[in-house]
């Protein structure tokens, strides 16, 4: 993936948004970011999109901007010189599409069909709309097209909302999922920020979906390992499960460390459901990581460590 691309598959979830007054476009934009979610896709289906992704270029940077609803070169011209990064078609229109891929535009052109997938992937595509993703047979549907595609990914937007937003991003092959539910056209249009950042915040919350896994215990030796294990065990009734280099207790949920592992009080692990999302979120916060610690399995990371501790503990992710 180019970086426009990876950086739209690190932010997972793009707001699609219908703007009639410009002069809130800036405003908007400060609260998608405030929210974790600093993208937009801004649909040219009003006359205000151009000045709007205009303005959100100029005065908010961190913003990656694209045009939605991109139908005619005038307006793949018009999208190009406001300054947007990426551009999206509902459908597929060749002539269209290799109009903008001339102009060496990120454009992803709304499929619906393997056949337009194919068209596309003939073109160079290597990521497309899927549109309307839930009339069309949602995720489902990818699932069952997805297999002779192998390096072709989707961004599915109509009926993607916070309660099957998941479904979606579980599947790997999504590269992130467009959707309104937290910027509806009622709430731009009362200026309701406060709420906007509030629901972009609850739909990154969810995507992540961050949850402890294990706390880590450090000990001096393998002997006082075995003494704290046997102390919960006595007073819970956990099992423990000797392991090499560990004990671990409750289900798993605590491990005891046979000798000082990482962090001056041991470590505590934080599953996530993406982890390289997890990572690019956090970095975007001023989080710092320990690059020394990346796990990798099949080329995909699985764990790594934050730089610094949080209460004497060492925090890594890791993925669920």
């Amino acid at each position: 993936m180019n970086d426009v691309l990876q950086k739209i598959y690190e932010i997972g979830i793009i707001p699609v948004i219908a703007i009639n007054d410009a002069d809130k476009a800036v405003p908007l934009a400060k609260a998608l970011v405030a929210g974790g979610l600093p993208a937009a896709e801004v649909t040219f289906r009003t006359e205000a999109a151009e000045e709007a992704i205009k303005r959100i270029v100029a005065e908010v940077p961190e913003m990656l901007v694209g045009a939605g609803t991109v139908l005619t070169k005038d307006q793949v011209d018009r999208a190009q010189a406001a300054g947007s990064k990426f551009m999206v078609s509902p459908g597929f229109n060749p002539e269209i599409t290799k109009y903008a891929l001339s102009k060496g535009i990120n454009f992803m052109p709304g499929t619906a069909t393997p056949g337009e997938m194919e068209q596309a992937m003939s073109m160079g595509l290597d990521a497309v709309k899927f549109f309307p993703a839930e009339q069309n047979g949602g995720v489902a549907k990818l699932k069952a097209v997805a297999g002779p595609y192998k390096n072709l990914r989707w961004m599915p937007t109509g009926g993607v909302n916070a309660k099957n937003l998941m479904d979606y991003l579980s599947f790997d092959k999504i590269i992130a999922c467009g959707g309104t539910w937290m910027v509806k056209a009622d709430l731009i249009e009362a200026g309701n920020w406060d709420e906007i950042t509030r629901l972009t915040k609850e739909a990154v919350t969810n995507m992540l979906g961050f949850e402890i896994k294990h706390i880590g215990i450090n000990s001096a030796d393998e002997a006082e390992a075995t003494a704290t294990a046997a102390t919960f065990a006595s007073l819970f009734s956990f099992d423990s499960v000797a392991g090499n280099s560990s004990i671990f207790a409750a289900n798993k949920a605590i491990e005891i460390m046979k000798k000082p592992g990482r962090g001056a009080k041991g470590h505590i692990a934080v599953g996530t459901n993406t982890i390289d999302r997890a990572v690019a979120h956090l970095k975007s916060q001023g989080v710092e990581f320990d690059d020394t610690s990346r796990v990798e399995k099949n080329g995909k990371l699985v764990a790594i460590y934050l730089k610094n501790e949080v209460g004497g503990f060492a925090v890594h992710l890791v993925q669920k």
